[in-house]
């Protein structure tokens, strides 16, 4: 079996959106979404493009707009043009409130990077991950979902959560919770999406050699504002994919059911609930997180290396992974000891709560309070100049991993490594020259009579001599 240590990731995050003027809602999120993607049709004659990193932003279903990094080989990369996400859409922002004062419109502009609105609708964070065709799909399943349903300790979002009459979590009551995703997940493995979310989506579409890869979809995690505590979500799990594609032994924690766990782990900050296990016995997400991350740390010493190529890391090195996992241990001790302290700049929940607590305790506040739900809202605003995690990373309060002008540059430039690269080459062209172009994640296409069309199997290859014939098409 194949072991990929060096393996296309990615990430699609949906945006929550809305319009305020005096403290009020000002447009509906349609109307908010049409003037911020207004730009981006004239430019392009379409809601859907890929950006020139190669990235895909869109208009989701529900007016969401959705931001899909391009692919990465690298878990640093892929923070970097993750976070890049957040810049261009927040630019888009910019000048959506500009244009609308013109218009006399006016109002604020909002895009939150997180996960439920009010009223029950959920917005995901989307992880991708290339696996080998012969992975089989059950096996990985009934592995990987236990580290999935209690991954939430280490890496959750954190969540005010007040339900509402007919909620799914109405039964739990108020209280914090580690995930805002974990009440809006309803199968373990599933082909579903929308109608019946799913762990793990076993939707076939790769995206690739078919006969070769097979893209793991996981839409289960919170949308991340600390790029610390996305490197600990993306990096522990490749290093339990790793374990699985390499026939690591694993002690059997499959959970007898999924979902009703997910939603008790959420609201048990300590990691003690008991989770009765498929094959007899019962657990706990302390426990089961024990599991992976102690055989993801015996995994390091015996891991193959990456190599650093002309135009960077050719995968995850070992070095990057062995602060995650150090992090991963650091906070399940914390988990476990009740003192999060020691990882209080790194952990999204952890951060936010900590934000919660102090205005709750300034205020002598009920958990119920809305200025709760709004510090737990504020949390993810997008805007460097609102937001209060980016006014934590001006002061420097929080932990990160890679700096600004890595962000910079990935907002300017694809990834250098994969086949992105191609795409970035192909979309500046066509742009330069006014070529009209059709491009997804596996084809290039030169549209017209005199046109021609490349197809990108190897999400790997960041060089191909056929692309040099397609540009002298257009040019």
């Amino acid at each position: 079996m194949t072991v990929f240590t060096r393996r296309i990731t990615g990430v699609e995050t949906e945006f929550g959106i809305t319009s305020v003027l005096d403290g009020h809602r000002r447009l509906g999120p349609d109307e908010v979404a049409r003037h911020l993607f207004a730009p981006v049709v004239e430019e392009h004659r379409s809601s859907n493009i890929y950006t020139d990193n190669a990235a895909r932003l869109y208009l989701d279903v529900g007016a969401h707009p959705e931001y899909a990094t391009a692919e990465c080989d690298s878990l640093h990369q892929l923070v970097a043009h993750d976070r890049a996400g957040e810049v261009i859409l927040n630019d888009l922002a910019v000048q959506c409130e500009r244009r609308m004062a013109e218009r006399g419109i006016g109002g604020a502009v909002y895009l939150l990077k997180n996960n439920t609105d009010t009223v029950g609708n959920s917005y995901g964070s989307h992880e991708n991950y290339l696996v080998g065709r012969d992975v089989a799909v059950k096996r990985l399943g009934a592995q990987l979902v236990p580290f999935l349903v209690t991954r939430q300790l280490i890496c959750g979002a954190g969540h005010v959560n007040v339900p509402y009459p007919g909620a799914p979590n109405e039964n739990f009551g108020p209280g914090y919770c580690l995930s805002q995703r974990a009440d809006h997940v309803w199968e373990g493995v599933s082909s579903a999406t929308t109608r019946s979310r799913p762990i793990i989506n076993t939707r076939d579409e790769p995206h690739a050699d078919s006969s070769r890869f097979r893209r793991l979809h996981v839409i289960v995690g919170d949308s991340n504002m600390s790029d610390v505590t996305t490197a600990l979500k993306i990096g522990s799990t490749l290093l339990v994919l790793e374990l699985i594609e390499a026939g690591v032994p694993l002690p059997h924690v499959e959970i007898a059911n999924e979902i009703r766990s997910i939603r008790a782990i959420s609201r048990d900050l300590g990691g003690r609930t008991p989770l009765t296990l498929r094959g007899g016995g019962e657990s706990m997400p302390l426990a089961i997180q024990r599991v992976f991350h102690d055989a993801a740390a015996r995994w390091l010493d015996d891991r193959p290396d990456v190599v650093h190529g002309p135009h960077g890391w050719e995968g995850t090195p070992t070095e990057h992974l062995r602060p995650v996992v150090d992090l991963w241990g650091r906070v399940l001790d914390c988990v476990e000891d009740g003192d999060m302290t020691p990882v209080a700049r790194d952990i999204d929940w952890v951060i936010k709560k900590s934000l919660v607590d102090r205005v709750a305790a300034r205020g002598d506040l009920d958990i119920t309070d809305p200025r709760l739900s709004q510090v737990s809202l504020t949390y993810h605003d997008i805007n460097p100049d609102r937001g209060l995690f980016h006014l934590l990373r001006r002061r420097g309060d929080v932990s990160t991993l890679v700096d600004d002008d890595a962000v910079r540059a990935a907002v300017a430039a694809p990834p250098a490594t994969t086949r992105a690269a191609l795409r970035g080459r192909f979309l500046r062209r066509a742009r330069e020259t006014g070529t009209d172009v059709t491009v997804d994640w596996s084809r290039l296409k030169v549209n017209g009579e005199h046109g021609g069309e490349l197809l990108l199997g190897d999400p790997f290859a960041a060089t191909d001599p056929r692309l040099d014939a397609l540009l002298e098409v257009m040019g």
